[in-house]
């Protein structure tokens, strides 16, 4: 977790990003911005900080291995060496950040690069680059008062709790790419491409969470994309293995892969196939190579949970939420309506 309650944001600067596919011009700004107004520092503090989680960390990367080619990594290693270039090298983040604005449907914006000290991760405090992007205006209302009257108008302004796109990098780890949070609220994927990939270039840091979270996902598609594939399997049974495998999860403190497979799958040829699944899914998302061993991330789980339905959905007529024991369920076919049925058995209802 990022702790920022007694952060400081020392420096600020804005920058205006058009969109150079459309013919958008770059703004930038002669000096940073006033930021020693208590109000106004709170507000951004709101606004900069209290998007980001803390329990997903990123690197950056550049495909030959050299960083110093890596433009946002370069930039961010002179501004910790030497603060007195941060409005200048301000400008420069924002001019990278204006030539992979190149794609159409990619949304102009606000750039605001900061300087924050004082923040709090895993005990240690450290010294941290920001840099935040405002995409979507919001309109409000301002009422006015003037020679006894009162006048209504409306503008368009930032909302401090909706960051679009942020990004902070720690001076931790610079030899390795520093460490680096992300936050992205795009939900096209090429736009989170473009700030992830081609602006910040970065790649996850495997630690954790990573484990935790890409070994569920990587359980879930095998058990919905490619279980069938080799296997007669119910959908209720799919249910059930995403059940037992969520559950291990949440019951043990550490995974160790022989073991997972065992309790969730029931027999070896499935359990090998998971285990061949497990390569071709690092090699197919082109991830770092998962353990077959780590620490559970508690935060990863409660967040993939959500993805994990537990609900067998038949028709348009019912839906049945299945949570537990997959034998009390049974499904079977009526050869005189012609219809499938499933039947539950239960002790008490409620």
């Amino acid at each position: 977790m990022i702790e920022h309650s007694l952060s400081n944001i020392t420096q600020v600067s804005a920058h205006f990003i058009g969109n150079k596919a459309n013919e958008q011009e770059l703004k930038t700004s002669e000096q940073p911005l006033d930021v020693s107004n208590e109000h106004l520092h709170s507000l951004l503090q709101k606004f900069f900080l209290d998007s980001f989680e803390g329990n997903e960390f990123f690197h950056f990367d550049f495909s030959n291995g050299d960083l110093s080619l890596n433009p946002v990594c370069h930039f961010a290693k002179q501004i910790f060496e030497d603060q007195t270039v941060f409005h200048q090298l301000s400008t420069d983040i924002a001019k990278h950040l204006h030539e992979q604005t190149n794609h159409p449907k990619i949304k102009s914006g606000d750039l605001y690069v900061a300087y924050i000290t004082g923040l709090v991760l895993d005990d240690e405090v450290f010294d941290a680059i920001g840099l935040f992007k405002s995409e979507n205006k919001q309109p409000f209302l301002k009422l006015l008062s003037q020679n006894g009257d009162f006048q209504l108008v409306s503008e368009d302004g930032t909302a401090v709790d909706k960051l679009d796109k942020g990004c902070l990098i720690f001076n931790s780890n610079a030899e390795a790419g520093y460490r680096v949070c992300i936050v992205d609220k795009s939900n096209r994927a090429f736009e989170a491409q473009y700030w992830r990939d081609f602006f910040l270039n970065v790649k996850p840091l495997a630690n954790d969470y990573f484990h935790t979270t890409h070994y569920i996902k990587m359980a879930k598609d095998f058990v919905v994309n490619k279980l069938d594939d080799d296997f007669a399997v119910s959908k209720a049974e799919k249910i059930d293995y995403l059940n037992k495998s969520i559950n291990y999860f949440k019951e043990n403190d550490t995974l160790m892969e022989e073991e997972f497979a065992k309790i969730v799958f029931e027999d070896e040829e499935k359990q090998s196939a998971f285990a061949q699944h497990k390569s071709a899914y690092q090699e197919a998302h082109t991830l770092p190579e998962l353990e077959d061993s780590f620490n559970i991330s508690t935060a990863s789980v409660k967040k993939q949970e959500r993805s994990l339905r537990s609900v067998l959905k038949l028709d348009k007529n019912f839906h049945i939420y299945i949570h537990g024991n997959q034998e009390l369920i049974e499904r079977g076919f009526d050869e005189a309506k012609g219809k499938k049925f499933y039947k539950v058995y239960f002790e008490e209802e409620s």
